[in-house]
Parts: C-alpha cells; sequence; structure tokens
C-alpha cells in the first residue's frame, strides 16, 4: 500500500471530498485545504509528497501558489498536478511553465486522476537521469555520451537539434512541456531555437524516427511529450 502524503487543494467540498476518499482508499494519507494561503501555510510546516492544487480558487488562486511554491527553496521540489477546467488551455502552459509537473481537467475520472498522481510519483523516486548514461526505450537507443541514436541497432543521423530535442523529451516520458521550455532547454551559445522552430524539428525528427516518431506525442495546446510506457 502507498504512504506517500498527499495536500489536496480544492475549494469544492464535493470535489475535495471525491479525491481525498479516492486517496485514502489507495492507501495514501490525505491532507485537505480550500484556500491557497493555507495550502502554503501546510505545505511550508511539513510538505507533502504531491500537491493536488486546483487554479481556480478564491483568493490567492492556484498559478500563484505554484509560482510561490517553486520560489521557496524548502517546496521548489515538490511535485504539483495542477486541477483545471476544460479549456483553460492559457492556464495549464502557464502552470506547466512555473514548474508544474501535470494536469488534469475537470470532469476526470478518480482512477485516471491516481494513475497520474502515481506516474509523476514514480518520476519524483527515480529522480533525474544522469545525462551521460544511455537510454533505451523500446528498439530505440540513445546514447547522450556519443550522441548517437540506434533504432533497431540501425544509426539514425541526427542534427544537433534534433538529438537535444530527442534525448529531452526520451529521459522525461510522460512528462509535457511547452515550446518555452523546449526552447530553453535546447538553447545554447551556437544554438539559437526560437518557438515556432520547435514545430519544425518534431516534423524532422518525427520523419527520420520512422515508426518510432509516433511516440513523440503532441498535445494540444501546450506542447510535446515523449509517450509513457
Amino acid at each position: 500500500m502507498a504512504r506517500e502524503s498527499i495536500l489536496v487543494v480544492e475549494d469544492d467540498e464535493d470535489i475535495r471530498r471525491l479525491i481525498a476518499l479516492t486517496f485514502t482508499k489507495e492507501g495514501y494519507r490525505v491532507i485537505e485545504t480550500e484556500s491557497g494561503e493555507e495550502a502554503l501555510k501546510k505545505a511550508a510546516a511539513s510538505p507533502p509528497d504531491l500537491i493536488l492544487l486546483d487554479l481556480m480558487l478564491p483568493g490567492l488562486d492556484g498559478l500563484e501558489v505554484c509560482r510561490l511554491l517553486k520560489r521557496e527553496a524548502a517546496t521548489q521540489a515538490l511535485p504539483i498536478v495542477m486541477l483545471t477546467a476544460k479549456g483553460e488551455e492559457s492556464d495549464i502552459v502557464s502552470g506547466l511553465e512555473l514548474g508544474a509537473d501535470d494536469y488534469i481537467t475537470k470532469p476526470f475520472s478518480p482512477r485516471v486522476l491516481v494513475a497520474r498522481v502515481r506516474a509523476v510519483l514514480r518520476r519524483k523516486v527515480s529522480g533525474a537521469l544522469n545525462d551521460d548514461q544511455p537510454l533505451t526505450i523500446e528498439n530505440i537507443v540513445i546514447h547522450p555520451g556519443r550522441h548517437e541514436v540506434r533504432i533497431d541497432a540501425r544509426p539514425v543521423e541526427l542534427t544537433l537539434s534534433e538529438f537535444k530535442l530527442l534525448h529531452f523529451l526520451a529521459r522525461r516520458r510522460g512528462w509535457v512541456f511547452t515550446r518555452y521550455q523546449i526552447v530553453d532547454a535546447l538553447r545554447g551559445e551556437d544554438y539559437p531555437v526560437t518557438d515556432r522552430s520547435v514545430d519544425v524539428l518534431v516534423v524532422g525528427l518525427r520523419k527520420k524516427l520512422g515508426e518510432a516518431g509516433k511516440l513523440i506525442e503532441t498535445v494540444r495546446g501546450v506542447g510535446y511529450r515523449f509517450k509513457e510506457a
């Protein structure tokens, strides 16, 4: 059974109780609050393993709560899964750029919510991969040290930008990144990238990867991710 703690920040009592009951049944320890101000106090006093954060809160909204949590050293590493209403694409993008780990739209399936939270917690436990460590996903082998990609043992010729993009997405499987986050990750002294060029990079990379290119998924209105296992 799970032993992690989850801080649920939701002002709608019915939704909050549903979430609390769902995760309690799964073995998680649940802390509830209905305001952003109280969430900041609880997170600072006793950091949970993950925060489920509604964006539409009275007073301090979810985006501001996320920004403040990521600003403080004691809470900046806390995984945050945002709860959003459908159609709030701009808020989703803003939240991801502030450092949120994932999002789920309302209305949601409790089973899907649990699965998404588990995935984020697994990523937290596994930690960041060593940049020089070879990465194998299905029939793809990515070797950062050699700057080499092979599919079914066959070498794939990629440009520097395409290689960096593939490695960046693949070592964070399931994470959704906005175009601006990708630009920040790929930017270098001799490697200018614009947000519009990210789309061109993805198209070219998918083409070179062949059938494996379908592993790079477009998240409409947000950005891209490498398909989770």
